[in-house]
């Protein structure tokens, strides 16, 4: 099934008037839907129910994706009466998108697949708990920032690994963190160039990681003032680190879709790749032409 179908589908159980109105949705996890989709299409106990896993996997990542919008900062900071009720209509929203899959699967009868998805959302929670402590008393270094954010991307995907089988079931965690971690690079590139979201980006941790001392005495007194990391990023060559870094995971990438078992899947797979071997276009061209 096509990238469009697959989101109208999900859309029929996301589709409520006071969410859509009056509330800003994360994007559409398109990526990792597609992939998931086209994996349990190869697997013929789960073949027939891939539509619907596929939704379900939709709206559990659209849930949390939702609820991870919601701003916990200090009331003052905040903003007043409207930007309160839009804190509660994301709040709500995540939770009603928990209900529709909650909902799609018991009348499936798949009670334990519930049960599984349950265990990996309890799962990511105390994973981000860890991970927002870490963050928040400047203890992460730049490759954790990566290991805890994609397994974030990839966590509940990984909650489907029972329904594969063979070299498929071995290699659906490792293929899925891998394209997680590929989607996180390539926002991490996007990142660079928005000035206002450059707080708490994988730059801000390699300068605390590698920065001088003066450098990383900047950063954690004005971790939040784009005027000054932009300068601070361009002199430690993040956006060339990072294509760098996107440059392996999407080589590791395909090297796991080469083992598949199907070469049609593999095939199939590729416009998935594609984003990322565009973004790291230039980057190859200008290696290409230093190696002569």
């Amino acid at each position: 099934m096509t990238r469009k179908p697959l989101a109208q589908l999900a859309q029929k159980y996301m589709d409520y008037d006071m969410i859509s109105i009056h509330t800003d949705l994360p994007e559409f996890p398109e990526g990792r839907i597609r992939l998931l989709h086209a994996m349990l299409a190869h697997q013929p106990a789960s073949a027939t129910r891939k539509e619907m896993l596929a939704v379900v996997a939709s709206l559990v990542q659209m849930g949390l994706d939702t609820h991870d919008m919601v701003d916990d900062g200090p009331a003052p900071e905040r903003g007043g009466l409207i930007a309160m009720r839009a804190r509660q209509l994301k709040v709500l929203a995540g939770d009603y998108f928990s209900g529709r899959f909650y909902n799609i699967l018991s009348q499936a009868g798949q009670i334990e697949m519930v049960r599984r998805l349950g265990d990996a959302i309890c799962e990511l929670n105390r994973i981000k708990v860890h991970f927002y402590s870490r963050m928040k008393q400047m203890k992460l270094d730049a490759e954790e920032y990566l290991l805890h954010g994609a397994e974030l991307k990839s966590g509940l995907f990984k909650s489907f690994t029972h329904l594969m089988g063979g070299l498929y079931e071995r290699l659906w965690p490792e293929v899925v963190g891998s394209f997680a971690r590929c989607e996180l690079l390539l926002q991490e590139m996007a990142r660079m160039e928005k000035p206002g979201v450059l707080g708490g980006s994988w730059g801000v941790w390699h300068i605390l990681q590698e920065g001088t001392e003066e450098d990383r005495r900047a950063v954690v007194e004005k971790k939040d003032d784009p005027s000054l990391l932009r300068p601070l990023l361009d002199k430690y060559s993040v956006s060339e680190k990072l294509a760098g870094l996107l440059g392996q995971a999407v080589a590791h990438l395909q090297s796991l879709l080469q083992r598949l078992p199907s070469d049609k899947l593999a095939k199939e797979l590729q416009p998935l790749v594609e984003p990322f071997l565009r973004a790291i276009g230039p980057v190859r061209e200008t290696a290409m032409t230093e190696l002569g």
